[in-house]
């Protein structure tokens, strides 16, 4: 990268994150003027005349940008790193590195692209999902989110570089700049919340992968506690769906500006023994996060399919309803009969409102309206101004 590339860095950084990273490798302070500079010498050098840069502090001087560029350019030097290279370093320091590798055969080091969107999004999705069991242990996980999820999401995670060897997605969760603290004041909270979500990550991905081989019920005693939603495991599956798929191998690197974790040492190995068992794991989270109880569905029916039934002249069928359940879209089935069944064929073939009312539950991996289930046919009444269905076309 050429100078221009060292200018970019630059930009990209601040002198406190290069003070933390230089505190972190083998560099010693040995002077600072308080925002105007500081001067580093290289600890490690067995020179008699060790290397030393100057960092500048004072951001409002006019020539900033150019002696803040010689720093790092420097610094590159003296470390034979590229500009690509110090930046990585030092961005590292302040940012906890989190891996996602595709493990399966690649002919040329490529993915599908639809494979790579979808694991994006399950990405996302495995990251607002720590953040929110992290920002709020007793949160739903639908409707609205705690305002640190949204800040989080926004400001202090991005996708990194992809790495050698099969296929990585790089997770950069951003700590901020290190606080000043010769004047005693301690960290706010506010700014730990990245290091809580990522260690909320790394229990919930430890705890999922050893549910699946070994149940413990008393996981679902303080789901959060140990990182666990239902959103969590959902999102693994979806990034695990490919056959072709052998395993997904989930790692961490914790920035050096901070002390390590307990969680999150090892390489996390989901091969397709454990992704094999992570539905089962999902589904006693939903059921420990949606209860049975009695609900009332207002959607639109989206099919009908015939089932078997004793009485031969009793049209039966499975009903799926789409619907919006506390904030939550849902899909959920719905076994009918006789008028009731009826009352569905018009909806359905009208694209009227179905409204259902039966006790509402999650089991082998559907939602489910379950117990007395009765239909309240008064709007299409109503509409067709009859008290009898229209027969089956």
């Amino acid at each position: 990268m050429t100078l221009d590339g060292y200018r970019e860095v630059a930009a990209a950084l601040t002198p406190p994150a290069v003070s933390q990273f230089l505190a972190a490798h083998d560099w010693e302070l040995e002077q600072r003027q308080p925002h105007i500079r500081e001067v580093w010498r290289y600890a490690s050098s067995r020179s008699s005349t060790a290397a030393r840069v100057m960092i500048p502090l004072a951001t409002d001087f006019a020539d900033f940008g150019a002696r803040f560029t010689d720093a790092l350019e420097s610094l590159g030097h003296i470390h034979d790193w590229d500009a690509a290279e110090l930046l990585e370093k030092v961005v590292a320091t302040r940012a906890d590195l989190f891996f996602v590798r595709l493990d399966q055969a690649m002919v040329d080091g490529t993915i599908p692209f639809h494979q790579a969107d979808k694991t994006l999004q399950a990405i996302y999705k495995l990251m607002k999902a720590a953040a929110t069991t992290t920002a709020d242990p007793r949160h739903s996980h639908r409707g609205r989110r705690p305002a640190a999820v949204g800040g989080f999401l926004e400001d202090d995670v991005r996708l990194g570089h992809t790495k050698h060897g099969s296929f990585v997605f790089t997770v950069v969760t951003r700590l901020g700049d290190p606080v000043d603290t010769s004047s005693g004041e301690e960290q706010p909270p506010s700014l730990v919340f990245p290091r809580r979500v990522m260690e909320t990550l790394a229990r919930g991905l430890e705890t999922t992968k050893r549910l699946t081989q070994v149940w413990d019920g008393s996981a679902l005693d303080s789901p959060s506690s140990h990182g666990l939603s239902a959103g969590l495991v959902e999102s693994l599956e979806e990034m695990s769906q490919p056959d072709h798929l052998r395993a997904v191998d989930l790692s961490f690197e914790w920035a050096a500006g901070e002390p390590k974790p307990d969680v999150g040492l090892a390489t996390i190995v989901l091969d397709r023994d454990v992704i094999m068992g992570l539905p089962s794991v999902r589904e006693r989270l939903v059921r420990q996060e949606e209860p049975l109880r009695r609900e009332t569905v207002i959607g639109l029916v989206k099919s009908l399919t015939r089932e078997d039934t004793t009485a031969a002249d009793e049209e039966t069928a499975l009903v799926i309803v789409a619907a919006e359940v506390n904030g939550k879209p849902l899909r959920i089935h719905v076994p009918l009969s006789g008028d009731d069944h009826g009352w569905a064929i018009m909806a359905y073939q009208r694209q009227l409102p179905f409204t259902v009312t039966g006790d509402l539950s999650y089991e082998r991996r559907a939602w489910r309206l379950t117990g007395e289930i009765t239909v309240d046919a008064s709007f299409l009444q109503h509409l067709t101004g009859t008290s009898e269905p229209a027969p089956e076309a």
